[in-house]
């Protein structure tokens, strides 16, 4: 059985659509019936709204639909981000608008049926209009990663808009943003969200992490045994960062070893926990920098203390939780900077949490100092 000289499949952090994006078929599914709407020229049934912890793929999920939209000519797709657009202009440019007016030499045009001045730097239409007359010219895309970022004004002036283009010509918009998203919209008085299609994205089951290792590999002609395979999906936990992590540590050795060269064995597995501990240990200390430079360790410690007694957290006890920190932010500040930053989550519709990565909270209680040792000053 050959290897490929190719480059490895598995490309973990990079938010490029992994070879198989596994565990995601009805989310995608849901995608591909918004864009047939679009190509019969229909409004999309709703915006839909991504949201979960990093490293779950929200990205990955985003690119691939992207790269859906793309295959078929009839479609458009745009892709931007919420720091890249930090005023209205920006957002204008950022959706080449402008581009339609740097074309005409006239003064003014009908439109949409609305006047407009041709004055360059003057006025453009209303954006609502704007993406109505180009939605209707050819069916239109806007994906928006790392939506929580956006600023208020600008988000609230392209939600709005979006929902009326949206009523009116085959346009949908697509939002990804960290567990907060939700909250971060209506802070910007945009009430379309609760009736979008909300999509959480969290840890893959062992089925669909299994599936991300094994085929991939396959289609590169590497087998792998079903204890190695076993091993990889319980020390991942499902999170999509690591299962990637995973699968280009065992691709690599596999490459490298004469022995192994064909197959993932139990001891090639054993052979690439190194490069795969290494990487994750790295990726555990940058988060734990994170709460650390904003006061939440403390607050972090207690929660994960939490979760080795009842998982998931009902609300009441994550209260508890957190006002037992002894240090640091407290209450509900903490609690949301806790969910920005995905160390906890609502993924579901009731408000108990679950933890974003629960090996990360091992990590955290091993090397955050309980609250007698210095309370919220870091390890």
């Amino acid at each position: 059985m050959s290897v490929s000289t190719e480059l490895s499949p598995f490309q973990p952090g990079t938010g490029r659509p992994p070879p198989y994006l596994a565990g995601r078929e009805e989310e995608q599914s849901l995608f591909r019936s918004h864009f047939e709407a679009l190509r019969r020229g229909r409004s999309a049934p709703a915006e839909i709204l991504l949201y979960g912890p990093r490293g779950n793929g929200k990205t990955a999920l985003l690119a691939w639909a992207e790269r859906e939209a793309e295959s078929d000519d009839r479609l458009e797709a745009r892709w931007l981000t919420g720091s890249g657009v930090p005023a209205p202009e920006a957002l204008v440019q950022r959706l080449r608008l402008s581009s339609l007016f740097d074309r005409l030499s006239a003064d003014s045009i009908s439109f949409g049926g609305v006047g407009v001045s041709l004055r360059r730097g003057e006025s453009y239409p209303p954006l609502e209009e704007a993406l109505e007359a180009r939605a209707k010219a050819r069916p239109l895309l806007v994906l928006l990663d790392e939506a929580h970022t956006l600023e208020p004004k600008v988000g609230q002036w392209l939600l709005n808009a979006a929902q009326i283009a949206g009523r009116r010509a085959p346009f949908l918009l697509v939002l990804a943003g960290t567990p907060d998203l939700r909250a971060r919209l209506s802070e910007m008085d945009a009430s379309f969200w609760n009736r979008a299609e909300q999509l959480p994205l969290g840890r893959l089951d062992e089925t669909a992490t299994a599936e991300a290792i094994r085929r991939p590999l396959a289609e590169d002609g590497i087998a792998v045994e079903a204890e190695a395979l076993e091993r990889i999906v319980r020390e991942s936990h499902g999170y999509p960062f690591f299962v990637q992590l995973w699968g280009r540590a065992v691709w690599r050795r596999v490459r490298r070893s004469a022995a192994g060269a064909g197959a993932v064995t139990t001891a090639v597995v054993e052979e690439s926990v190194g490069e795969f501990e290494a990487r994750r240990n790295r990726y555990y200390l940058d988060r734990f920098r994170e709460m650390e430079e904003r006061e939440l360790l403390p607050a972090a410690r207690a929660v994960a203390a939490a979760f080795r007694d009842e998982d998931p957290l009902s609300a009441a006890a994550f209260r508890r939780a957190i006002g037992r920190s002894g240090g640091g932010p407290g209450g509900a500040e903490a609690a949301k900077a806790l969910e920005h930053l995905g160390f906890v989550w609502q993924a579901g519709g009731t408000p108990s949490w679950e933890p974003g990565i629960p090996s990360l909270m091992d990590y955290l209680l091993e090397h955050a100092p309980p609250p007698e040792e210095g309370g919220g000053a870091g390890g």
